[in-house]
């Protein structure tokens, strides 16, 4: 069950098929639902429970994770971390954002991405940044096209 305000949410009506667009926040009680997503994304690399344990516990931090659905489907999501940076302000760091492959390519993703910068300048945020894999060629032009500037390179030591 979605718990949600008239803030949390618009409704786009487009295209002649009259498909419903819906964007929205989720919380710690409905974020399983994104799971079976998260696992196309990550390959199966984690296991659910380990995934879920994780989503869960980054509700406690500066986080909110956003979701676009297309006629009630779950077809995208995006995590939101936000921080005060030296060097760019009040900013929100974009985690995972990912539209489900079948429906990329097609203005989803350019509309959720605006959806989300509406959200922020609405708060006052400076800054959106983001990390992308080396690899994600694409992403890396539709970034590009969408204003951001590639910045520098992002490591990670397991410890």
């Amino acid at each position: 069950m979605w718990v949600i305000s008239a803030e949390m949410v618009l409704i786009c009506i487009f295209d002649e098929a009259m498909q419903n667009l819906e964007f929205t926040y989720l919380s710690k009680n409905n974020i399983a639902q994104i799971v079976p997503l998260m696992q196309d994304f990550t390959a199966n690399k984690y296991s659910d429970e380990l995934l879920l344990d994780r989503l869960k516990a980054m509700f406690a931090y500066d986080y909110d994770c956003v979701a676009i659905l297309l006629d009630n489907q779950l077809i995208g999501f995006c995590g939101l971390w936000y921080q005060t940076r030296h060097y760019s302000g009040k900013s929100c760091e974009l985690d995972h954002f990912y539209i489900d492959e079948p429906f990329q390519g097609k203005g989803y993703g350019k509309q959720f991405l605006d959806w989300i910068t509406l959200q922020l300048q609405k708060k006052d945020y400076e800054a959106i940044e983001l990390n992308a894999y080396k690899e994600n060629k694409a992403g890396h032009r539709f970034y590009e096209r969408e204003g951001f500037v590639h910045l520098g390179f992002h490591f990670v030591k397991r410890l």
